[in-house]
């Protein structure tokens, strides 16, 4: 009874975090949806759902973001196996490289891919089509495949494969009846992630897409800021959230239906071999996609009237002329850089919390429904993207006894909010690995609880604790989604300011937000690959 008692109090403050700023604005969106002058009328929601141009938002959304997952497992796959099977020069260079997209801001991706095909690749035509979209979706998560797909291949046992080739199966064949069904698991859940992203993109889509291709997400933003149409926006956010929560239950279904081979052990990188050119090819294309959209933003940054420049850097303590954001770039970087470590530390308190809860070994039926149902509540968040979480922020947080709308925190909690799953899925497997005979024999030698923690959790958890305020910290300062809702004109972090660059006509603010967007990228790569310093193999993560 005293463990339970004392699950309860451990669990209050990620609970009562939670409850304010999570189930609150979800309850609120949730409500302006379906009440209308006090009454349940989910009537006029079906309304909204029942509109043409909502159709072709919904058809777009679920069409781009299937497309753009095959296309991110066809070179994704091959990537991993060359990044985490086989043995060259500069291999880690690489696998750091591949991890660095994930963690740029979603306008950088958009900026990047709007600057290559509207100047590069101007002669293709493809700008203001579905392809600069489709692209920069792959671009953004090819980064899940290589890290999810390739940590389990790389520690897959080689001996079944390896007698299938001796009893003289072809490579492919090896691969469809012996590796493909040993990395079903990992596919399956790099895919679903993948097409969860995508279908929830809202930067990229909103830069690439404009008015004319939409996501639900985009249409979301659209639908608050430019129509002022409330119930609209919160009908589609209530679409978006049943259509996530689905699933995520049909991946987590599929994933404990995948088969898991009974042994694994790292077998060790070999030499590149003629039979894996394919697979280099493949890999080289990626690296391509990859590499080629940054540097061609790098270059664009500087230049300016035609001529190689610095004009463009040099701009960046200026306010942009007829912006509608009264602040520099420097300000803005600064406004992000604090906001984004009050993040960090808030994602990492209540994180922590939430890992140490679900991770700790249940002693009585009671102690274990409790841990259930504290885990699926903590694990909530993950079914809600940023727009939705920023639009239940500007309609809930407003009003005595809980109005934040003035604080400065409240982006800072909402970031906080959104990098809270990548900490718990970092901190947690390092948590549950820990033998837990090991605290019982320190308790037996006398030592206190929070010595026992101190000597034992903490020496253990200190590298991954440090790679997930990395993540949190790069995720957080590039955050667009629910910031974008909340961040305001004289307070505004550098992806908002960005965007709003992009926005306002003149080639001196599209300068400034070229040179802003590569500041940007450098600081949060510079960060991803402190993290992937910091990184305990196989641990959390993608």
């Amino acid at each position: 009874m005293k463990r339970t008692a004392a699950l309860v109090a451990l669990a209050a403050v990620p609970v009562l975090f939670l409850g304010v700023f999570f189930v609150l604005p979800v309850s609120g969106m949730v409500g302006l949806g379906l009440v209308s002058d006090g009454r349940f009328a989910p009537g006029e929601a079906l309304e909204v759902l029942g509109r043409a141009r909502v159709h072709r938002v919904l058809w777009f959304t679920v069409w781009a973001a299937a497309l753009a997952t095959a296309i991110t497992l066809l070179l994704g796959i091959p990537a991993a196996y060359v990044l985490h099977r086989l043995d060259f020069p500069g291999r880690t260079v690489l696998r750091a490289a591949f991890m660095v997209p994930f963690v740029l801001p979603t306008v950088v991706v958009g900026i990047a891919f709007k600057h290559l095909f509207a100047g590069a690749l101007a002669g293709l035509a493809l700008d203001g089509t579905p392809v600069p979209i489709i692209a920069a979706m792959v671009f953004f998560n090819l980064a899940v495949v290589v890290r999810t797909v390739g940590t389990s291949w790389e520690s897959l046992d080689p001996r079944p494969a390896e007698a299938a080739a001796a009893l003289g199966a072809g490579g492919w064949r090896v691969f469809r009846t012996i590796t493909l069904p040993a990395l079903r698991t990992s596919i399956v859940s790099a895919a679903t992630v993948v097409f969860l992203f995508c279908s929830t993109a809202f930067g990229i889509v909103l830069i690439l897409g404009g008015l004319r291709y939409a996501t639900i997400e985009t249409e979301i933003y659209l639908l608050t800021t430019a129509h002022f149409d409330l119930p609209a926006a919160a009908a589609l956010c209530l679409l978006q959230l049943f259509v996530v929560t689905l699933l995520l239950y049909a991946a987590h279904r599929a994933r404990a239906a995948a088969p898991v081979p009974v042994e694994r052990r790292a077998p060790g990188a070999r030499r590149i071999r003629r039979t894996d050119l394919p697979a280099v090819l493949a890999a080289g294309v990626a690296l391509v996609l990859i590499a080629f959209p940054v540097l061609d933003l790098v270059t664009g940054s500087l230049r300016h009237d035609g001529n190689w420049s610095l004009a463009n850097y040099r701009a960046l303590d200026q306010v942009g002329q007829g912006s509608l954001v009264e602040a520099s770039v420097i300000e803005a970087l600064v406004n992000s850089l604090r906001t984004a470590f009050d993040a960090t530390w808030l994602a990492l308190l209540i994180g922590g919390l939430v890992s140490v809860i679900v991770t700790r070994r249940s002693h009585s039926p009671t102690e274990r429904r409790v841990r259930a149902g504290l885990d699926g509540f903590f694990m909530l968040p993950l079914g809600v993207s940023a727009v939705t979480l920023g639009f239940g922020f500007l309609i809930t947080l407003d009003e005595p006894p809980v109005n934040f709308r003035d604080s400065p925190m409240l982006v800072p909690i909402a970031q906080a909010l959104v990098a809270l799953p990548l900490v718990v899925r970092t901190l947690a497997p390092v948590l549950a690995g820990i033998d837990d005979r090991q605290r019982q024999a320190a308790a037996s030698l006398g030592a206190s609880p929070l010595r026992t923690v101190l000597t034992i959790d903490l020496a253990v958890i200190t590298r991954p604790l440090l790679a997930a305020s990395g993540f949190a910290f790069a995720i957080s300062l590039g955050e667009f989604g629910a910031t974008s809702f909340l961040s305001r004109v004289d307070h505004p972090t550098l992806p908002v300011l960005i965007f709003r660059l992009l926005g306002t006509p003149g080639s001196h603010n599209y300068g400034m937000a070229l040179a802003a967007a590569v500041v940007l990228a450098a600081t949060t790569a510079a960060v991803m690959l402190l993290v992937e310093r910091l990184r305990v193999p196989g641990v959390g993560g993608f």
